[in-house]
C-alpha cells in the first residue's frame, strides 16, 4: 500500500512540475432581464507553485525507497 501511494505521489509531483497550472472558460450571465439574456465568456486560471510538485516528487521517492517488500 505504501509503495502504491509513493508511486502516485511521484506521478502527481512530476505532472505538477511539468504543468504549473491550467485555464478554463466559464460562461457567466451579465444581464438577465426577462426574455433577454446576455452572457460573456470569462477565462479563469488555476495555478500552483512549482515547488509543491518537487515536494510531492521527493516525498514519493522517499516513501517508495522506505517501503517494505
Amino acid at each position: 500500500m505504501n509503495k502504491v501511494t509513493g508511486i502516485v505521489l511521484i506521478v502527481i509531483g512530476a505532472a505538477m512540475l511539468i504543468w504549473t497550472g491550467f485555464t478554463y472558460t466559464k460562461k457567466e450571465k451579465v444581464v438577465d432581464a426577462g426574455p433577454i439574456e446576455i452572457s460573456a465568456d470569462k477565462e479563469k486560471s488555476v495555478s500552483w507553485p512549482p515547488y509543491l510538485g518537487g515536494v510531492l516528487l521527493i516525498g514519493g521517492i522517499v516513501i517508495v525507497a522506505t517501503a517494505k517488500k
